[in-house]
């Protein structure tokens, strides 16, 4: 087994020797390691899924617009609270760590954003959004089909950091990897006297290439990663989960081992109780306060690099526009995605803005006016250069760019 990695599930060997295959070296190993194109030469694409419902409304607050404090009398951001206001957006005091990105127009949001038919439901909804494939039978995730089309062809491409299970987003055949971190990325019980990449190799030298393929795969992304120097990054990062995992895809990014796309998670926005008042020490206070701190250090850490780097965050779902007695939020719908990185068109609110007005809510929701695989999908073809969307998001509208980031 593979210790604090996992070249993920993608085309699951299910037959003889495969099958052991799985068991040692790791839950499923893709046998596809080559695709037809041109050397990729777009974006590194990060999603950051903000696991648990995120509050659009507390980060992104829509401070013009009445209804919005009527419907949350205790939490609230008062418009006096704001940083880089607008008249009608504001952002919660907490991304004062990224204000200055603000400013600088390379980070910004886009809100009212949902997806096709919603569902309240924490499993449904993600899986739902990272298949992105509504109306279909296509069961892999979006970010694997991406980076099938751009030509993936080493497990480095896509990288799950932070987790040692594959990310659903990159369900499917492409190669991926799996790691906690990038300094503890290698096999369980390797020891220098007996290193078991060797021991595989022998193992499997001359079997046939549906066998071979996975080990040939574990072992490429074994001695990428095992040759990186080591790495002081150009920034603090905050001593969290998600600084460790934004620092080790910068260091990937800048170590220039050919990663083309990335997930990091960051959960805890399930918010149904306490979420506080805009103030240090309070729930959501402090959950934005980690976020802002982590991205801004990636964002200092990259250096020069960043100009070649798109983050963006997604969650399964928002939250209702109204407080329950809890002094909480409840699931719901539209949400906010924010966006990070030198392409980025920022200091801005992208998308069309409903209102928060009773009569023009869904069901008690902010009513989504923008489909969250418009707003990727501008990403994918102007940064990461993609043609086509349609293999990797079927059956989607296609609908107007919001010019949320440049062409490279």
């Amino acid at each position: 087994m593979i210790a604090d990695c996992c070249v993920s599930r993608r085309g699951v060997l299910t037959i003889g020797a495969g099958a052991a295959l799985t068991g040692l070296i790791g839950e499923g190993l893709s046998t596809r390691l080559a695709f037809a194109g041109t050397p990729y030469t777009g974006d590194t694409l990060v999603v950051l899924s903000l696991r648990g419902g995120f509050d659009g409304l507390s980060a992104i607050v829509p401070i013009g617009d009445s209804d919005y404090y009527a419907a949350r009398p205790t939490i609230a951001v008062p418009k006096a609270s704001v940083i880089a206001g607008d008249g009608m957006f504001g952002l919660h005091p907490a991304f004062a760590p990224l204000q200055a990105r603000w400013a600088a127009g390379t980070f910004g949001a886009v809100h009212a954003v949902g997806q096709p038919n919603p569902s309240r439901s924490h499993f449904q909804a993600m899986e739902d959004m990272e298949r992105a494939a509504a109306g279909t039978s296509v069961r892999t995730g979006w970010l694997d089909r991406m980076l099938g089309v751009a030509g993936a062809s080493f497990p480095m491409a896509g990288v799950a950091m932070g987790t040692s299970a594959p990310a659903r987003l990159l369900a499917g055949p492409t190669p991926t990897v799996s790691m906690l971190t990038v300094d503890g990325f290698k096999m369980n019980g390797e020891d220098p006297k007996t290193p078991m990449m060797g021991t595989l190799a022998k193992l499997f030298d001359g079997a046939p290439d549906l066998v071979a393929a996975p080990a040939r795969a574990v072992g490429q992304s074994l001695g990428t990663v095992g040759a990186l120097p080591a790495y002081t990054p150009a920034a603090t990062y905050p001593a969290t989960a998600l600084g460790s995992a934004l620092k080790d895809v910068a260091r990937l990014v800048k170590s220039n081992v050919g990663l083309m796309a990335a997930t990091v998670d960051f959960g805890d926005w399930d918010m149904h109780e306490a979420l506080g008042g805009a103030v240090k020490g309070q729930r959501m206070y402090d959950h934005l306060t980690e976020l802002a701190l982590a991205l801004e250090a990636f964002a200092a850490d990259l250096g020069p690099a960043f100009g070649r780097v798109t983050l963006v965050t997604l969650s399964e779902f928002g939250r209702r526009v109204a407080e329950n007695g809890s002094r909480g939020v409840d699931h719901g719908s539209g949400n906010a995605m924010l966006l990070l990185g030198g392409g980025v068109r920022g200091g801005r609110v992208h998308g069309a803005w409903p209102t928060l007005a009773p009569a023009a809510l869904s069901a008690g929701d902010l009513t989504a006016t923008t489909d969250y695989r418009t707003v990727i999908g501008e990403i994918l073809q102007r940064r990461c250069g993609l043609g086509s969307l349609a293999d990797v998001f079927p059956n989607a509208a296609t609908a107007a760019p919001l010019n949320v980031v440049s062409s490279r």
